[in-house]
């Protein structure tokens, strides 16, 4: 029924009519009771009742007391506040001035009779709009007080700047409160805009004193105008330059003024001069003074309308300009002259190189020619020469023991070395068509390494060197039959220079490469001649006459370099050499190393076997017959495959072997010699191609139809060991049976 909220005043007035009602209410009760002692009882309770509202509201009229004593020292303390407050002060509640202090009303006096207790805020703004004090020639401070009366009911706090009359200056502050209340703060800020505008005016005289001293410093002239046209700053270099009289360099002098005694002073300017507009958008002119003096005269627009003209001293660069110019011509003069010259002498080179070409299409042609000749020649060459070695090697058979054995022997070493050089001329024709000769595989070193020792073996013997290998097991790539060619070099060089001792063969891993060394007791190299002997016809002076054409070190080194491979070489004289080739690895499956050997095989037991003979060319195949017949083998010469055939058909049986050339006549060849007498046979005959053509893919051939394949002229000791391992005829073979010259 009470309300707290409500004031003293009124909870008091409210408790006593409830009051008034309970005591009425008593005793209308006591008038209807029936009962005495009901009515007594009824007595007490109210009595009770009475007692506790008076306490009660005795205590709310001591507290109501007490409010008034603490709101009337909460005024007088806010009054004395405010009194103490260096500026205005206002408070106003729901739009209404509630209180302030006597400097906000006394701020602009002719309002002071309007700022009372519940003076609106926008009254407020429009009363200081009024004022007479208000300085605003230029209607700005209008607006402002407009913005701020707009922006009354905004929860954000807005400051402006108020001026006044007689350089009198106010930051009026508006904020609001937490229960929307706004106050209103005046805080005189006129010593601090004045004092702001003392140092502003005396930053300003420093800059243009440092500006000036500046000017007076620069090698230039320089002089700034106002937006009116007329001098502000200038230096003395200005005046110098320019002949100026002290009088057109004045406060108020305009531009146009020295730009009429520029006109005047230096006949060689423009009329256009004369206006200063032009100059305005940054013109730049250069003028020459009739004593011979070169000014460059530029004007720069400022942000303020105003500008800036800087005159410089170019006399100097002018002459200089003007002397490079004519040496420019001069030079360009030349440079014409030279380049017809030059045009001349390309002329005649383009047609030096057009004969040069054409000498170098010549020569090519001619190489090309001798390339292709040698290429044709070679089977031609071969097959006397391997008809004669044939022979020869009959010859010294039939003449053991007898008068012509020596004889027969001397003619022997005389034709191998015959067939040396012609190998060797052979290979370096080959190795000069750029390398197209070679074809490059992947194979293991052991077999090739034991191939070289097996046919070198004889002549070590024979000259007393014991020759020795190392197995090998690593795989390179690289083409054999130039790799072959290359050891066999090293390792014939190593026996023919060695006279006691022995030669070793074998490879070092290094890293992912292996090094193929020979190594020999021999004569040694000098130092000197151990980069000479890998030139063409170069020996070492220690090497006795008549040892070789020295042709097979420089064929090693020109194979190698065409193969990408490193050749090398230690040696010291009298001690012996190492000769090395180094080759990169490939990685393959290891295979089982072969096993040493112990000496040359050469069986004794004759040939109890039918070979069938398959040569074109008559002197081979007689020598050929011959020689087989020597080892006791009974032979069926033919010179084309139909040939053979009827043989083979005459005897009823397939031969044990079959010898065949590869070339036979006219598009005859031996592979398919073999083909057609085994498949008339119906036996898989062994058999071994002998050829002197070496660019022909024989290995895929031998690999696909079986046979082995060797080179002529032939080795006749790899040839008897062929024929064994062929036919099964004495200890088996542990080498490959296909010559890796041609593999």
């Amino acid at each position: 029924m009470i309300n707290p909220d409500d004031p003293l005043e009124v909870q008091i007035a409210k408790q006593t009519k409830i009051i008034d009602a309970l005591v009425r209410r008593a005793g209308r009760q006591n008038d209807v009771g029936n009962s005495a002692y009901s009515a007594f009882q009824s007595a007490i309770a109210l009595q009770g009742q009475i007692w506790a509202k008076t306490r009660d509201l005795e205590r709310a009229s001591n507290e109501l007391e007490l409010l008034r004593f603490d709101r009337e020292q909460t005024q007088k303390n806010l009054s004395d506040a405010l009194s103490a407050m260096e500026g205005g002060f206002a408070l106003f509640t729901d739009g209404k001035l509630q209180v302030c202090n006597d400097l906000f009303k006394s701020l602009i006096p002719d309002i002071t009779d309007r700022i009372l207790p519940g003076l609106d805020l926008a009254a407020y703004y429009d009363a200081l709009k009024s004022s007479r004090h208000l300085a605003d020639d230029d209607k700005r401070m209008q607006q402002i007080l407009s913005e701020a009366a707009s922006a009354s009911s905004e929860p954000e706090l807005s400051s402006f700047v108020l001026e006044l009359r007689a350089d009198r200056w106010f930051q009026i502050s508006q904020q609001h409160t937490n229960l929307d209340n706004v106050i209103i703060l005046q805080t005189e800020i006129t010593d601090i805009v004045r004092k702001n505008r003392l140092e502003k005016d005396q930053l300003i005289d420093m800059q243009a004193h440092y500006l000036q001293s500046a000017f007076d410093h620069m090698n230039i002239g320089i002089c700034t105008f106002s937006r009116a046209g007329t001098v502000m700053i200038f230096n003395d270099r200005f005046c110098d330059l320019l002949s100026l009289p002290f009088p057109l360099v004045q406060n108020g002098t305009r531009f146009s003024q020295i730009l009429d005694f520029i006109r005047n002073s230096f006949p060689g300017a423009a009329d256009e001069l004369i206006s200063a507009d032009r100059w305005l958008r940054g013109k730049r002119e250069r003028l020459r003074h009739a004593n011979g003096r070169v000014l460059d005269l530029h004007v720069h627009p400022l942000p303020d309308r105003g500008f800036i003209a800087d005159i410089k001293d170019v006399t100097l660069e002018s002459r200089t300009t003007e002397l490079l110019e004519k040496r420019v011509e001069e030079r360009t003069s030349e440079l014409t002259q030279a380049n017809l010259l030059l045009t001349e002498q390309s002329e005649q080179q383009a047609k030096v190189e057009e004969e040069l070409r054409l000498a170098k299409e010549v020569a090519e042609a001619a190489v090309s020619s001798k390339t292709r000749f040698l290429a044709a020649a070679s089977h031609d060459l071969l097959q006397p020469i391997n008809a004669a070695k044939l022979l020869i090697s009959t010859l010294r058979d039939m003449a053991q023991e007898t008068r012509l054995s020596a004889m027969i022997e001397r003619l022997e070493g005389s034709f191998s070395s015959m067939e040396t050089l012609l190998h060797a001329l052979l290979d370096i024709s080959r190795l000069e068509s750029t390398g197209s000769e070679l074809s490059p595989s992947e194979f293991c070193l052991g077999p090739l390494i034991q191939a070289v020792i097996e046919d070198q073996q004889p002549i070590a013997a024979k000259k007393g060197v014991r020759l020795v290998m190392v197995p090998c097991t690593a795989w390179v790539r690289s083409d054999q039959r130039y790799l072959l060619r290359s050891i066999q070099n090293l390792v014939v060089n190593a026996i023919q220079y060695t006279d006691q001792g022995r030669v070793l063969v074998g490879c070092r891993r290094r890293g992912n490469h292996v090094v193929l060394e020979v190594w020999d007791t021999g004569i040694g190299i000098a130092h000197k001649d151990q980069k000479r002997v890998f030139e063409e016809f170069t020996r070492a002076e220690n090497v006795p006459a008549g040892s070789g054409m020295g042709l097979g070190l420089s064929i090693v080194d020109r194979t190698c370099r065409h193969l990408g491979h490193k050749v090398g070489v230690r040696s010291k004289p009298g001690v012996g050499s190492v000769f090395s080739i180094e080759m990169e690895v490939i990685q393959h499956e290891p295979s089982p190393p072969l096993p040493a050997l112990n000496g040359h095989y050469e069986p004794d037991s004759a040939m109890d076997l039918i070979a069938l003979v398959v040569e074109n060319d008559p002197d081979v195949l007689f020598a050929t017959t011959r020689k087989l017949e020597s080892w006791g083998a009974s032979v069926l010469g033919a010179r084309s495959t139909r040939e053979a055939m009827n043989l083979v058909s005459d005897i009823g049986v397939a031969p044990d072997i079959i010898l065949a050339d590869y070339q036979l006549d006219g598009e005859d060849t031996g592979v398919a010699t073999i083909r057609n007498v085994r498949a008339q046979t119906g036996t898989h005959v062994p058999a071994i191609m002998i050829t002197a053509e070496r660019g022909v893919p024989l290995a895929r051939m031998a690999a696909e139809d079986d046979f082995s394949v060797l080179t002529k002229p032939v080795d006749l000791s790899r040839l008897r060991r062929m024929i064994c391992a062929r036919t099964r005829v004495g200890p088996p073979e542990i080498t490959d049976v296909t010559d890796k010259s041609i593999a």
